[in-house]
C-alpha cells in the first residue's frame, strides 16, 4: 500500500478511488449521528454445521474465507448474502492493520465480511461496482482476550502460506466471530477500501 503504486496513486489507475464516498474513513464520535431508524442486524444461516465447508485461500494480500449462500443479513434497505470473509492485519513495522480508525485510532486487524444485494443481483461480481451492491460488515480487533472462535480460521493459515494455496475450513457459528452488542454499529455509504 505504499511508494510509487501505493494507495495515494490509486486514483490515477482507478477514478473511483478518488470518489468522495471514499473508504476506509475515521469515524469521530463527536460528528456521529445517532438514527433511531437504523435496525439490529438479523443473521440468518450464520450457524454452519462442522459437516459444510469453507475454501480459505490465500489471496496473496490476505486470506479470503469462502461463505455459504445460505448465510443473509436482514433490517437493510434489502437482503444480502454472505459472498466473504478476509483480515486486514499489521505487520512487523506497523502492529496496526485496521483500515478503518475511530477518533484517529488504529486496532489491531480489522475482519470484514462481504455481502452483496441478492434481492437485486445475482452474484457478488454483478453487485460490486452498484451503489446498493454490497453490504461490508467491518469489525474492528483489538488485542485482549482471546476469541477462541476465530482459532477455527487461525489454524489453518499454515496450510495457506502461499499465494492461490486452499483448505477446506469445517463449518462453524461465524456469528461468534462478531461483538456481544449487534444492535450497536456505524454506518455509512462508501466504497472498497480497495482497487
Amino acid at each position: 500500500y505504499t511508494g510509487p503504486d501505493g494507495e495515494k496513486a490509486w486514483p490515477k489507475e482507478y477514478p473511483f478511488c478518488g470518489g468522495v464516498f471514499q473508504s476506509p474513513i475515521d469515524f469521530h464520535k463527536d460528528i456521529l449521528q445517532y438514527d433511531s431508524n437504523l435496525l439490529p442486524l438479523e443473521f440468518i444461516g450464520y450457524n454452519v454445521p462442522s459437516t459444510d465447508q469453507f475454501t480459505l485461500t490465500n489471496s496473496g494480500h490476505s486470506v479470503k474465507m469462502c461463505l455459504l449462500p445460505t448465510m443473509y443479513i436482514r433490517n437493510l434497505p434489502f437482503e444480502y448474502t454472505a459472498s466473504q470473509l478476509h483480515l486486514h492485519w499489521g505487520n512487523r513495522n506497523k502492529s496496526e492493520g485496521s483500515e478503518h480508525t475511530v477518533s484517529g485510532k488504529h486496532f489491531a486487524a480489522e475482519l470484514h465480511i462481504v455481502h452483496y444485494n441478492s434481492e437485486k443481483y445475482p452474484d457478488v461480481t454483478a453487485a460490486m461496482d452498484k451503489a446498493d451492491g454490497l453490504a461490508v460488515l467491518a469489525i474492528l480487533l483489538e488485542i485482549g482476550p482471546f476469541n477462541p472462535s476465530y482459532e477455527k480460521i487461525f489454524r489453518h493459515f499454515r496450510n495457506v502460506k502461499y499465494k492461490d494455496q486452499m483448505v477446506q475450513v469445517p463449518g462453524f457459528n461465524v456469528l461468534e466471530l462478531l461483538p456481544d452488542r449487534l444492535d450497536e454499529y456505524y454506518r455509512y455509504e462508501g466504497s472498497l477500501t480497495t482497487p
